[in-house]
Parts: C-alpha cells; sequence; structure tokens
C-alpha cells in the first residue's frame, strides 16, 4: 500500500507541473516561485535538523564498536575497527562515508532446506555505492548551469564520466547508473519479504522521485530536446537572484525542475538527511577509550549523599527494635 500510493503520489506530482505549465501557463510559478522555496526549505530544514542533533543529550559514552578494543600492550588493537583516538575515528568515518564499510560488512540470513544459512550481501553494498556516487557526481555536472565561466574540473569530469562516446549528445554513465541503482534499491524492496514488510511510505517516496528525477533528466538529454540556451539563462537568473523564463524551453524540463524541487524540499524531513546525520551519530564519532578515560556525564547535577554511618545514626532506634544488627550500639 505504501508503494502504491507514493507511486500514485509521484504520477499526480508529474501530472501537476505537466497541467500547470502546458495548459495553465504557469511557468513563473514551477521555474521560479517553487525552486525558490524548495531551496529556503531545504537550507532552515537542514539547519533545524542539525541544531536538532548538536542539542541532544549524550549522557553515556557509547560508541558502536567491533574488533579487539585497546587494552593491554602485547595484544593488537583493532584502530579502524575499535578506535581509541580522535585520528581512528577520523579514519572510521571517512570509511563509512566514503566506501560504506558498515554497510560492506552486513550480512543476510535465509533458510536453506529448513535450515538457517548466513551470507554476505554484497549487492546491497554495491548498489549503496553506485547510486551515491554516481548521484554525486551527476549533482557536480549540474554545476555547469549555474556558473560562468563552467569551472574547468568540470569538463574534466565530463570527460571521464563520458567516455564511452555512444553517439551526440555524449553518453554520460553515471545518469544510466543511477536510474538503475536505485530501482534496483526499490525492487529489492519488493523481493525480499523482510524488507518490505518493515518498508513504510517514507522509505518508497524518494526511490519513486528519484526515479522520476534521473528518467526526466536522461529522457530530456536524450529524447526529448530542450532548450540548453534558454535553460542556463533561467538557471543563471535564479542565482543572481534576477529570474526571467525565457521561452521554448520544453515542458519536461519544467516537470523535471518541479520534481527536483520537491525532492530537495523533503529532503530535511525524510531519512535522506542521514547524509548530515551520520557525522553527528554518538556512536559513530566517538572513541572508545573507556578503559582509559573516566567519562562523566556532564548534565549530572550535584546530589546530597546519605551515608550508611547517617542513615544508622537516624533509624538506630527503630533498627534495634526491627532486630536490624547495627554498627553501633
Amino acid at each position: 500500500m505504501g508503494a502504491l500510493f507514493s507511486f500514485v503520489a509521484v504520477i499526480l506530482l508529474i501530472l501537476l507541473a505537466y497541467v500547470g505549465v502546458e495548459v495553465a501557463g504557469m511557468q513563473p510559478i514551477f521555474g521560479i516561485v517553487i525552486p525558490y522555496a524548495a531551496v529556503l526549505t531545504f537550507i532552515a530544514g537542514v539547519i533545524y535538523r542539525v541544531i536538532k542533533w548538536g542539542r541532544s543529550p549524550i549522557p553515556f559514552h557509547i560508541p558502536t564498536t567491533c574488533g579487539q578494543q585497546k587494552s593491554l600492550p602485547w595484544i593488537k588493537q583493532n584502530k579502524l575497527e575499535n578506535p581509541s583516538s580522535s585520528t581512528g575515528v577520523i579514519g572510521r568515518m571517512a570509511l563509512e562515508v566514503f566506501l560504506f564499510r558498515s554497510l560492506f560488512r552486513l550480512s543476510k540470513s535465509e533458510l536453506r532446506d529448513g535450515r538457517l544459512a548466513y551470507g554476505s550481501d554484497k549487492w546491497l553494498w554495491l548498489a549503496g555505492m553506485a547510486f551515491h556516487w554516481s548521484f554525486l557526481i551527476v549533482l557536480l555536472r549540474h554545476i555547469r548551469f549555474f556558473a560562468t565561466p563552467v569551472p574547468s574540473y568540470l569538463n574534466l569530469l565530463e570527460s571521464l564520466d563520458g567516455f564511452l562516446q555512444v553517439g551526440v549528445p555524449r553518453l554520460f554513465m553515471t545518469g544510466i547508473i543511477l536510474l538503475l541503482a536505485v530501482t534496483y534499491l526499490l525492487l529489492r524492496r519488493f523481493y525480499i519479504p523482510q524488507v518490505r514488510y518493515i518498508s513504510l511510505t517514507s522509505d518508497y517516496i524518494p526511490l519513486f522521485l528519484i526515479m522520476a528525477v534521473a528518467s526526466t533528466g536522461i529522457l530530456m538529454r536524450y529524447f526529448f530536446k530542450v532548450d540548453i540556451v534558454g535553460v542556463k539563462e533561467l538557471t543563471m537568473g535564479l542565482v543572481s537572484f534576477n529570474p526571467t523564463i525565457p521561452k521554448g524551453i520544453g515542458v519536461i524540463f519544467y516537470i523535471h525542475i518541479f520534481l527536483i524541487s520537491i525532492l530537495f524540499a523533503y529532503f530535511p524531513f525524510s531519512k535522506l538527511v542521514h547524509m548530515g546525520g551520520v557525522f553527528l551519530s554518538p556512536t559513530r564519532n566517538l572513541a572508545n577509550n573507556s578503559r582509559m578515560v573516566r567519562h562523566i556525564n556532564p548534565w549530572n547535577y550535584p546530589v546530597k549523599f546519605h551515608s550508611y554511618e547517617e542513615y544508622e545514626e537516624e533509624f538506630r532506634k527503630k533498627m534495634k527494635d526491627a532486630g536490624i544488627p547495627v554498627e553501633k550500639e
């Protein structure tokens, strides 16, 4: 039901943009107002989430680690899996952010001939890597539309991305990989019963949105041509806060930018915001040095302790009457 609702919602968004531009002529709304509102929502939402996470109390030292902790000198420590220093934490975070190390170690369980068997789930890791890295490269490539002159590194990036020259325009591999990776992640939620059982509407909506964004981008580049000069004029106008709506861009561009705007606005309020949350996770960004450093809860307030001597002094007579032994008669 969550998948169906998400699919229908994305289709309705596409139809809304199509009708709004093609029928109602609301190009300024979909090309200027909604993108500005989406960016403001994205910035404000991310700042709010980061501040909220930063203000959350961490009363206990709770790093989540595996591997051998630093202990006796003759026992070899796993410095990346179980870091005891800031350098080790940076190394572990780098492996997590750039290579998804925890996902690489993920194992799956399934019944085989009535017996529970465990195995590696490297396909999920590979799809996650392909999805995130291709998404990043696609975003970097789009800087071309928001900068004049175009940074030189973008030419190198596009040369590497489009090294398989197939026809004109050049075929960018990251766009295809992005669509294939997000399709795999979606089908995985349908195919695996355990994953399907725990999947919510909030899990399906980003996948369908990203699929729609990637699909409209591919259609716009290879099938339904748009006026690139007009697109550049519109995007540069947005960046310079002097927006204009050129004529003849094409409705598919407005559908594309509308879906991107929805994705940006939805980002801070969804699970996609883990992009920033991973850096603020106390289970990841803390060193496991509990054997070397005593960690005291900074939110502890002064407490008046009642020692046993004071307790016995106060209740000695009642303790004697009850037959409870006391240290002082």
